[in-house]
């Protein structure tokens, strides 16, 4: 997925402007836009902060001046196809230069903090996201639409178990979503629908449960620096890692390891004291 920012512009010379990939994009305030088929014929829209526009695919539009904060974010076709379980070949969506969707502007909020903070939490949370913006435009506007098979099992023991050694195994690496998915044979919006179903959680989430459990069994050894378990349990930043660590366990890393070594302590005097008494 492509996220990139434009700021409000000076220029107001129209230009031809075509994208190949699924473009959209969330206003980040207010302003306008001038759009148009033909050079000749621009039309100004007038935005809100947190506006969308889905955009034409393929076809050459006129843009003219832009004079509004927007975040723009490509969509691939592979995500769009697994959408829509890959039932239209090329997944055609009805452009519109401005709407509102909750759905889409939550994800989009999402996407943008992300950037914000330096892309932290690596690949898999960005293939997470885009998959969402994926089923929300193939859902809401798809020119040819069925809704999106919802499937009533899950996944079994055994692709649960293959996912578990995979992250096991890569637990430091920038896995994506679709290496997940390809592990066991699926696409990437079906796997991602059947997960939670089985476990309850994205696999993003899972992810990170499994680098936390990781990390916890590292900060055990008294002389392992935090910024070096974070770097082995694939963590970008040593912030990033103490934030997700706060989150599944209440405390942060040091306090985590604080609170070990006065417990291992704590033993040792029970046991010390024990044996004086038998004395």
């Amino acid at each position: 997925m492509r996220v990139e920012l434009f700021q409000p512009e000076s220029d107001i010379e129209p230009r031809h402007w075509v994208r190949h990939d699924q473009a959209f994009a969330m206003m980040l305030g207010p302003g306008s836009i001038e759009w148009g088929s033909k050079r000749s014929a621009l039309e100004k829209f007038d935005y809100a902060k947190g506006d969308l526009a889905l955009c034409h695919r393929h076809e050459g539009e006129w843009v003219g001046l832009m004079n509004v904060p927007h975040l723009q974010l490509g969509i691939s076709d592979a995500a769009l196809m697994a959408s829509s379980d890959g039932t239209y070949g090329e997944v055609e969506l009805h452009p519109s230069r401005k709407f509102a969707d909750s759905r889409l502007s939550a994800l989009v909020a999402a996407a943008r903090a992300e950037m914000v903070a330096g892309f932290p939490s690596g690949r898999l949370f960005l293939d997470s996201v885009e998959q969402a913006m994926a089923v929300a435009l193939v859902t809401g506007h798809a020119v040819r639409h069925r809704p999106v098979q919802m499937y009533r099992g899950g996944l079994g023991s055994a692709r649960l178990r293959r996912i578990k050694e995979l992250v096991d195994a890569k637990i430091g690496d920038d896995l994506s979503l679709d290496e997940m998915a390809q592990s066991i044979g699926l696409s990437t919006a079906h796997f991602a629908r059947m997960f939670r179903k089985s476990t309850g959680e994205t696999p993003h989430q899972f992810v990170l449960r499994q680098r936390v459990e990781r990390a916890k069994a590292m900060l055990r050894a008294p002389d392992a620096r935090v910024l070096d378990v974070a770097v082995a349990c694939g963590f970008r930043t040593q912030q990033h890692f103490a934030q997700v660590f706060r989150e599944v366990c209440g405390v942060n890393p040091t306090q985590y390891r604080q609170d070990l070594l006065n417990s291992e302590v704590s033993c040792v005097s029970e046991t010390h004291s024990e044996d004086m008494l038998r004395l």
